[in-house]
């Protein structure tokens, strides 16, 4: 009867380790994209005075750049000024997030040839530019998409939404040419950093 109570004992102790260590290797075999499905990045909320302490009255231009720059709105009108007319942003499943009759601001591709890129010849390229926002989020361009593709007649500092001053920061970009427009537009714009690939 011993015998038979430790055999059942010892089978039951084997068949738990057995299902531990398959739990175990199911959550170590869970992919990134797996885990990335789950997670919701959503930004929060945020009250109007909480937009307020993010707004910038200028964005610095600045990195590897042989003239840094301060830029204004009133900066930005004096630059040649676009207007883009029904633009929507759009989040990473489709739905509409906001739309924009009309808008106005400047090509991120003019602001950057103003700052001069260091270049050191012709040749040299590989540089990215990073859009950051006082709320941390960033957005970034290479070199190529802006001065080699059609993203840089489409990727704007704006300053004027449907005839009005812009109120999340003053200057916002956006990049009208993504599919998904939403990651690539940023409020609360700060400044534009240009870096070379090292």
């Amino acid at each position: 009867m011993k015998t038979k109570n430790y055999i059942l004992i010892l089978l039951i102790a084997f068949s738990c380790s057995m299902c531990n260590s398959s739990k175990k290797e199911k959550e170590e075999t869970t992919s990134p994209e797996q885990i990335s499905k789950t997670e919701k990045h959503e930004h929060k909320t945020l009250s109007a005075a909480d937009s307020l302490k993010l707004a910038n009255h200028h964005i610095e231009v600045k990195g590897a750049i042989e003239f840094p720059l301060q830029l204004t709105v009133d900066s930005l009108k004096k630059m040649k000024v676009a207007a883009i007319d029904n633009f929507k942003v759009m989040g990473k499943n489709g739905a509409v997030k906001k739309e924009i009759k009309n808008c106005k601001g400047v090509l991120l591709k003019d602001i950057l040839e103003k700052a001069k890129i260091k270049q050191e010849d012709h040749k040299d390229r590989n540089f990215y530019i990073v859009a950051r926002a006082s709320d941390g989020y960033k957005a970034t361009f290479s070199w190529a998409e802006l001065f080699n593709n059609p993203t840089g007649e489409n990727a704007y500092i704006l300053f004027e939404e449907n005839g009005k001053p812009i109120k999340n920061g003053e200057m916002i970009l956006i990049c009208k040419n993504d599919i998904v427009t939403g990651p690539r537009h940023v409020y609360w714009l700060k400044s534009i950093e240009v870096y070379k690939v090292q």
